[in-house]
């Protein structure tokens, strides 16, 4: 069961995932919540659509500003990771760019390589974003796309898409200015060549040269909307990681942008226990395993000798950048969008579930118990943590059953409950705030009585398979709550994931004892 609740009315990429963690599908969307429902509210899907349904188990997403930019990340993610269910296209593997050539009346073009003499701007990894930049741009300053000046004036002067050099209609200086407009432009700098727009065009208004201003002005008004192209994709000749993290409740939620070559490929998040010293040892841990970027994009300032360590690890300076204004900022604010979205969405989810159970407190750390076996042996079982609404992978546990012979469900729940929370007294960590049993009131009574015996004050529930019923311990009657509730479509949610991990485990078991009796 994917729950939807956590996805916004925003425009974005969406990810499915298979019961592995697999992308099997990126798409791109203007409402992501819209869009993503529609794929479980339609029963007429066709063959292919149909068997990607089949294979989602969850779903995650990734915000953007604009819909232009979701184009652009999905191209990315599909060339990055691939999905089973997205089309494969044999098209050329070099992004193009565009190119401003090298002669007294440059022209204009499309080229896939950026090589030789002139200018280049890009790559791109969309071709609607490459088209639209390039007829803006021609259009706006009427530059000529054509390879030799002919010697009469073609149909695009006629239109007004071009200064016409090739009849004199321009002079070599001017359309080198357009050129130098255009130049500007492609490098991202739109908004100081529009400021400097609207001081001339206000200039030439005074003086009643009306016709030059409305020329600016519609040079001007194309710009804006260029302005408007995606944030993250600009040519980039190194890499570059974008944090941003917000501390509530004890907890850090952070989320980590990975930008390629001035191209978002993805992100990360985490959840950890908040310390003061948190994002240090954050830093230290990750790009330890992960090959740390030429540029770190933050929202503070770090220490000189972190930039050393991680300087060493990439073997050459690595830049920590603290913007507050310009595209930087806009990257930070859009991991911080992210992070907001995705962490503190599920507050919803929590809210419903602490309201439908009578909790004395939001349960932001929910632990789920499952029991796996095949015929009664290779009997497992698994624990799934979440925290802030989120599946904490790095608190996952599974455990072999050691004291049950056979089919006893029963005794295996009360077994990895007495392990499991043993543990945690012993060595005085963190208990959670509400716990889940798969099964019925006889799995829920054993996990109680263990609860029980070790003292543990921690409210505990189980869910029944098939009308997905809710029980509460010492009432024999389920929860008066519908199964599309969103508390109960959260419960089913945690029980899916511990049931997905205690069948991973049991498979791995049994595919071990196979290969040990080839031996």
């Amino acid at each position: 069961m994917i729950s939807l609740d956590h996805i916004p009315h925003l425009p974005g990429c969406y990810l499915f995932l298979d019961s592995q963690g697999t992308i099997v599908y990126v798409g791109k969307a203007r409402d992501l919540r819209k869009r993503v429902s529609n794929y479980f509210q339609k029963q007429d899907h066709g063959p292919k659509t149909g068997a990607l349904v089949e294979a989602a188990s969850s779903v995650n997403f990734i915000v953007t500003n604009t819909e232009v930019e979701a184009l652009l990340l999905e191209n990315t993610l599909i060339k990055k990771h691939l999905p089973r269910y997205n089309i494969k296209l044999k098209d050329a593997s070099r992004y193009a760019c565009i190119q401003l050539t090298d002669e007294p009346f440059p022209r204009i073009r499309i080229s896939r390589k950026a090589a030789g003499r002139g200018s280049f701007f890009g790559p791109f990894t969309s071709a609607r974003e490459r088209t639209y930049v390039y007829q803006i741009i021609r259009k706006t300053f009427g530059l000529r796309t054509c390879r030799r000046l002919p010697r009469r004036a073609c149909l695009r002067y006629h239109l007004g898409h071009c200064a016409g050099p090739c009849i004199g209609k321009v002079s070599e200086a001017d359309y080198q200015a357009k050129v130098r407009r255009a130049e500007t432009a492609l490098s991202g700098k739109s908004s100081e060549l529009v400021r400097a727009l609207k001081e001339e065009m206000f200039a030439l208004s005074a003086r009643q040269e009306f016709e030059r201003a409305i020329e600016l002005r519609d040079e001007i008004c194309a710009l804006e909307r260029l302005g408007e192209r995606q944030s993250v994709e600009h040519l980039r000749k190194y890499d570059q990681d974008v944090i941003s993290y917000v501390v509530e409740g004890g907890n850090v939620y952070l989320m980590l942008f990975k930008v390629y070559r001035g191209t978002l490929e993805g992100k990360e998040d985490y959840v950890f226990a908040h310390n003061e010293n948190f994002l240090e040892e954050f830093l230290v841990q990750y790009y330890s395993e992960n090959k740390p970027p030429e540029e770190l994009i933050l929202a503070e300032p770090l220490d000189e000798s972190l930039i050393e360590f991680l300087s060493h690890v990439l073997g050459k300076k690595v830049r920590v950048t603290v913007p507050k204004l310009g595209e930087k900022r806009t990257l930070l604010d859009l991991a911080r969008k992210n992070v907001e979205i995705g962490f503190f969405g599920d507050r919803k989810k929590l809210d419903a579930l602490q309201e439908a159970l009578h909790l004395p407190r939001r349960p932001d750390v929910i632990e789920c118990f499952d029991i796996s076996h095949l015929a009664g042996t290779f009997t497992v079982g698994s624990m799934v943590q979440f925290r802030g609404g989120r599946p904490d992978k790095s608190n996952y546990r599974r455990f072999k059953i050691k004291s049950v012979e056979g089919i006893d469900d029963f005794a295996s729940i009360a077994e990895v409950v007495r392990r499991r929370y043993s543990r945690l007294k012993n060595e005085e960590k963190e208990l959670p705030d509400l716990i889940i049993i798969d099964g019925g009131l006889g799995q829920l009574s054993s996990a109680r009585d263990q609860l029980r015996e070790l003292r543990v004050k921690v409210p505990v529930i189980s869910i029944a398979k098939g009308e997905e019923e809710v029980y509460l311990p010492g009432s024999s009657e389920p929860l008066p709550l519908k199964r599309s509730e969103k508390a109960s479509l959260f419960i089913q949610e945690i029980r899916d994931e511990a049931h997905r991990f205690a069948i991973a485990y049991n498979r791995l078991l049994r595919k071990k004892a196979v290969s040990e009796e080839m031996k």
